[in-house]
C-alpha cells in the first residue's frame, strides 16, 4: 500500500482521558446475523454492548432474500454441501473450515426454530426448501417467501431484547479500534473502540474483548445490492489497527438486480432462478445453456460474467429474467416481496420479462481469522462478512453467508471468553495527535461519486492490469487531499474508509495475475496453480504476505 495510506493510525485526534468512558466485557460492532449471534453467545459468560451503525434492523442480513443453506433434508448430504462449496470457491476454500461450518449448520437452524424463526413450511408441515445457484439439492431454508433476512433479523433482535446482559447502542458509529500503545507483550492488544453518537458525541467504549461483525463494503461500487451502511468501516478500522486483511480481490457480483433507468437497484433473489426462471437476451434466447451445464444455476461468478458480456457485446444490450412460465399464483406465493417490487414498476412476472443486470453483492475477503474467530491482534475477533474465514474462497456459494454468520458469530462469542478472563487493566491513556493539513481539500461528494464509478468500471466484474494501475494512481491522488484531513462527521469518516478499502481491493486485484472465482483478469484469463494461496495485507507492509490454503490433513495409513 502506498505510504499515504499508512500515515494515519486514527481518523481523528483525541485524548482518551478527556472523553466520556463506557466499560463492558465484550463489545460487538455490528447488528446483523453475525453480530447478534456473537452477542447472544458472549452473553452466556459476559456483559455485552452491541453497536449498530444505524437502526438495529438496517444491515445486509435484513436485506437478504434467499435464505440459509443447511442440510436438513434426509435426501441431502453434508458431503454434497461441502463439495459444492469447494467447487464454487475455485480452489481457494479452506476445507477444514468449510466442513466445520457446514456440519454446524443444522444445529444452529434448530436453535433458530426454538427462538421462533418463522421458516416457511409445506402443506405437510415440513420445512419448505429452495434451490439456488451451484447447489444440486433443495437445501435453502426461507421465511416469508423472499424476506428471509428480515424475518431472521427480527427474530434475533427480539431474542437480544430478552437478554439482561446485552445493551444495544443504535445509531452509534465506530470510528476506530483502540489498541494498547505500550511496549511489551501486551502491545497492540485491542481495548475497545472510539465511537460517535449523534446525541452524545464522541465516547470511548473500553472492552476486554471486541468482536467485529460490521458487514461488507458494497457501497464502494456504483451498482450494489447493499444498504447504505455497507461502507467497509470494520475492515478499514481493523487495517489501521494492524489486523491482516485477506482475499480482498474477491468481490462477488450478484447476477440479477432489477435494472430500470432512474430507479434504485433492487435484488431479484437467486431463488427465482431456483424456482425455474430463465435468463434470456433480447431475442428471448437462453444464453446460459451455451455457457455452463447448470445454465441459470451455475455459480454466481460465471452467471454474472455471462450477463455482463451480453450487455457489453453491443448486440444484446439488455438481459432479462423470464419467469412467465412459473405462473402468477405460484410466483406471488413464493416471492411476495419481489412481486410487490415489480408491481411498483408496472411489471407482472407472469406476463413481462424482468430487466436485470449484475451488481456488487458480497465481499468474500476481509479480516483474516483463525478457527476461533481470532485475528492477529490480541483481544480482537471478527465474524460474518467483515471476516475472511476461508469458507468462501474465491467465490461464495449461494446462501452460505447467513449460515456463516450464524455459526461463526456463535463461535466468536464463545471464544472471546479467553480474552475477557485474561484482560489487561482498563482504561489506558491513549493519545491521537494529528496536525491539521495545509493541503487543499477535495469535494467529498465528487470523490465518492467518482470512486464508486471507477470501481464499477475498472475493478468490477472484469479487470485488467493497465486499468488497475490507473485506478491505483487515482487513489493516491484522492488520498493526498482527503486522507490527511480531519472530519467531524460520519460522511467524511466513511469516505476515508471507502478510499482505504477501495485501494486495498485494487491493489489485491493487481497482485493476483490470474482469473479465479469472482476475480477475472482479461489479461490473465486462466487460473495459475502457483497462485492457489491467500494474499494478506497489513498496515505498514507494502507487499502481500501469502498463506497456503488449508487442505485436509492426509490420513496416516
Amino acid at each position: 500500500m502506498h505510504a499515504i495510506f499508512e500515515d494515519r493510525r486514527y481518523l481523528i485526534p483525541f485524548r482518551s482521558a478527556l472523553l466520556p468512558q463506557i466499560f463492558t466485557d465484550v463489545l460487538v460492532v455490528g447488528s446483523g446475523v453475525a453480530g447478534l449471534s456473537a452477542a447472544m453467545s458472549a452473553s452466556a459468560h459476559s456483559d455485552v454492548i452491541v453497536l449498530a451503525k444505524s437502526a438495529m434492523d438496517l444491515s445486509n442480513t435484513a436485506w437478504a432474500q434467499g435464505g440459509i443453506a443447511a442440510v436438513v433434508d434426509e435426501g441431502d448430504t453434508t458431503d454434497s454441501h461441502i463439495r459444492e462449496t469447494l467447487e464454487a470457491g475455485a480452489g481457494l476454500c479452506d476445507e477444514p473450515v468449510v466442513r466445520r461450518i457446514i456440519e454446524a449448520g443444522p444445529e444452529r437452524v434448530q436453535q433458530l426454530i426454538k427462538m421462533g424463526m418463522p421458516f416457511d413450511r409445506d402443506e405437510s408441515g415440513a420445512l419448505a426448501l429452495g434451490r439456488e445457484g451451484g447447489q444440486s439439492a433443495h437445501r435453502i431454508l426461507h421465511a416469508d417467501g423472499d424476506a428471509t433476512g428480515h424475518a431472521l433479523a427480527q427474530t434475533m433482535i427480539r431474542a437480544i431484547a430478552r437478554h439482561d446482559r446485552v445493551r444495544v447502542f443504535d445509531h452509534c458509529f465506530a470510528l476506530d479500534l483502540l489498541t494498547d500503545p505500550s511496549p511489551g507483550e501486551t502491545g497492540g492488544r485491542c481495548l475497545g473502540a472510539i465511537t460517535h453518537h449523534p446525541k452524545y458525541g464522541l465516547q470511548v467504549i473500553w472492552a476486554k474483548a471486541t468482536i467485529l461483525a460490521s458487514g461488507g463494503c458494497g457501497q464502494i461500487y456504483r451498482e450494489t445490492t447493499n444498504p447504505p451502511v455497507a461502507t467497509g468501516d470494520g475492515m478499514a478500522m481493523a487495517y489501521r489497527a494492524g489486523a491482516k486483511l485477506a482475499d480482498m480481490e474477491f468481490v462477488q457480483f450478484h447476477p440479477t438486480v432489477l435494472y430500470i433507468a432512474g430507479a434504485s437497484r433492487a435484488l431479484i433473489s437467486e431463488a427465482v432462478r431456483g424456482e425455474g426462471a430463465y435468463l434470456v437476451d433480447r431475442r428471448e434466447r437462453r444464453f446460459m445453456l451455451d455457457v455452463h451445464e447448470l445454465a441459470e444455476l451455475a455459480p454466481r461468478d460465471i452467471v454474472a460474467r455471462a450477463i455482463n458480456r451480453q450487455i457489453t457485446s453491443g448486440i444484446d444490450a439488455s438481459v432479462y429474467l423470464d419467469a412467465r412460465h412459473i405462473g402468477r399464483e405460484r410466483f406471488t406465493a413464493r416471492f411476495p416481496g419481489i412481486t410487490a417490487l415489480l408491481a411498483r414498476f408496472d411489471l407482472d412476472p407472469s406476463q413481462d420479462l424482468i430487466p436485470i443486470r449484475p451488481a456488487a453483492h458480497y465481499m468474500c475477503g476481509g479480516v483474516w481469522v483463525d478457527e476461533q474467530a481470532r485475528t492477529n491482534i490480541p483481544g480482537l475477533y471478527a465474524c460474518g462478512e467483515v471476516a475472511c474465514t476461508g469458507l468462501h474462497g474465491a467465490n461464495r456459494l449461494a446462501s452460505n453467508s447467513l449460515l456463516e454468520g450464524l455459526v461463526c458469530g456463535n463461535e466468536a462469542g464463545a471464544a472471546c471468553h479467553e480474552s475477557v478472563s485474561q484482560a489487561v487493566p482498563l482504561p489506558m491513556k491513549i493519545v491521537s495527535d494529528i496536525r491539521p493539513s495545509d493541503r487543499s481539500e477535495l469535494d467529498l461528494p465528487d470523490v465518492l461519486s467518482t470512486l464508486r464509478s471507477v470501481m464499477w468500471r475498472h475493478v468490477g466484474i472484469e479487470r485488467s492490469g493497465s486499468q488497475l494501475e490507473d485506478v491505483s494512481e487515482m487513489y493516491e491522488f484522492w488520498a493526498r487531499y482527503t486522507l490527511d484531513k480531519i472530519f467531524d462527521d460520519r460522511t467524511g469518516w466513511q469516505v476515508q474508509n471507502m478510499l482505504l478499502i477501495g485501494a486495498l481491493i485494487t491493489q489485491a486485484a493487481n497482485w493476483r495475475t490470474e482469473s479465479r472465482g469472482a476475480h477475472y483478469r482479461t489479461d490473465f484469463p486462466h487460473d495459475d496453480p502457483n497462485l492457489r494461496m491467500h494474499a494478506c495485507w497489513q498496515h505498514g507492509l507494502s507487499e502481500a504476505q501469502t498463506l497456503p490454503v488449508r487442505d485436509p490433513i492426509p490420513a496416516v495409513s
